[in-house]
């Protein structure tokens, strides 16, 4: 059985890049009815490092992309003695030694080394210098000497690297703590984490993590590294690129299907489907299929997609994401009528709406009324169209409180088209402020449904209050 895993650091929010290596994970485990694991690996607690409550949005994020875990390991801190254990195997099986060599000794080497382009050797290694006094060693792996190690890469095909290039690798510090590299392999052995998918970063940790395998006689995991996620500019996705976490997506209104579709997509396809469901996802997902090289993040075409799923979205569903956007836009929660209301405008905003936001922007008009606590406010834009247009306003008042309109869509549109040609005025020119007045806004979704919604009753009110 195919078992994958995901062991991200608690060290703040889940950057994009992590989202779609747990998506890759979860995808192929799926797909060949394994198991993908989660671990997160809190070995580092030094302050600026490790965060308690960044294990809780590592917990709430993959939840929101639908990435539920098969099993758990919660604290990778806590499995410290089996890692130091490990350590002490390797000393005894004579792969590993006790190195006393100071900071002031090391720079000193490595000055040297340098020069000659090689590692440094420590002259602790071979077991012949006595250990000096009041010196707290740190724990060494052998490295081999000689020859090259090949890495059978699933995803970017045979890698070789050179033995004598790679430095004798520390396992345990000198206050006693595992290091990384120890830690991780232990744990994927004993979880039995048999194919490791995960940024092609990591590939210089490959070949070191390789040795302590070999020496503790393990079978080696299948190793596949993906590429990096880039920014539109070519240089690795960092904030100056903008949105950078999945929590930066998910509150600025993207749906967690559009963001599952749009990273299976960088840097895996499937002929030239666009629109892949998690079903087909699943069906279709293959690790050897993965990209070599680096894909561009385009927020463009994230948007563009996030829109189209928008639109295809049930009603209902979409109204259950957009509550709490709306909630805090009007700081209390939604009546049932409120509800009503927005569930009824949803038909229209979505044709319109890029974002969960801008549908609560455009929502704002189906549940302010003379009860509500929420108070409209007008950008320059609206004022002006507003304040040059307030006698129009007043007649059209007059006509609503006075002559039987037929309060649907088309009559409004009946009694507008008369109106501007009674007036010689362009249609849009006299809707144009009685838009405002009733939406808030310039932007808006088709005014003459939002007031059959809304209700004469409300839509008077408005104008009459601006």
């Amino acid at each position: 059985m195919i078992k994958t895993r995901l062991a991200p650091s608690p060290t703040g929010f889940m950057h994009i890049g992590t989202a779609r290596t747990a998506l890759f994970n979860w995808l192929y485990a799926k797909h060949t009815d394994g198991k993908f694991c989660l671990r997160i690996e809190d070995t580092d607690r030094s302050p600026d490092r490790y965060f308690p409550e960044a294990v809780d949005i590592i917990y709430n994020e993959l939840k929101w992309l639908g990435l539920e875990w098969d099993e758990l390991v919660s604290s990778q801190y806590e499995r410290s003695p089996r890692h130091i254990e490990v350590a002490n195997e390797l000393l005894k099986n004579g792969s590993a030694y006790y190195c006393y060599l100071t900071t002031e000794e090391l720079e000193t080497l490595r000055t040297e080394a340098r020069k000659t382009g090689k590692p440094i050797q420590s002259p602790y290694r071979d077991g012949t210098k006595p250990a000096p006094e009041g010196i707290k060693p740190v724990i060494r792996l052998k490295m081999p000497n000689e020859g090259t190690s090949i890495l059978n890469d699933i995803v970017q095909g045979e890698i070789k690297v050179e033995n004598d290039t790679i430095e004798d690798l520390i396992l345990v510090r000198s206050d006693g703590t595992p290091t990384y590299n120890l830690s991780v392999v232990v744990d994927d052995h004993d979880m039995g984490i048999n194919h490791i998918i995960r940024g092609a970063d990591h590939i210089n940790n490959t070949f070191k993590q390789m040795q302590i395998i070999k020496a503790m006689g393990w079978d080696l995991p299948t190793y596949g590294h993906v590429p990096l996620i880039l920014g539109p500019d070519g240089s690795k996705m960092s904030k100056r690129h903008g949105a950078t976490t999945t929590e930066d997506y998910r509150k600025s209104g993207y749906l967690p299907k559009a963001l599952f579709n749009y990273l299976l997509k960088l840097g895996w396809s499937h002929g030239d489907d666009e629109i892949i469901s998690i079903e087909d996802a699943i069906k279709w997902f293959d690790v050897h299929d993965i990209l070599k090289s680096p894909a561009k993040f385009d927020h463009t075409k994230l948007t563009a997609l996030n829109a189209l799923y928008i639109r295809n979205t049930d009603d209902k569903e979409l109204l259950e994401m957009l509550i709490p956007f709306m909630e805090e836009k009007v700081n209390h929660p939604l009546t049932e009528r409120e509800k009503t209301l927005l569930l009824s405008g949803i038909p229209d905003m979505k044709e319109r709406a890029k974002t969960l936001v801008e549908m609560a922007n455009m929502g704002i008009i189906y549940i302010i009324d003379k009860d509500s606590h929420f108070a409209p406010t007008f950008d320059d834009k609206s004022q002006k169209v507003l304040n040059s247009d307030k006698n129009k306003i007043t007649e059209i008042i007059s006509d609503f409180e006075t002559k039987n309109i037929e309060w649907t869509r088309d009559g409004l549109n009946d009694y507008f088209k008369q109106k501007a040609e009674s007036l010689e005025m362009k249609m849009g020119d006299i809707v144009a402020p009685v838009r405002v007045a009733i939406t808030f806004s310039t932007i808006s979704p088709p005014l003459f449904e939002a007031m059959v919604i809304i209700g004469k009753e409300e839509s008077l009110r408005r104008l009459k209050n601006i």
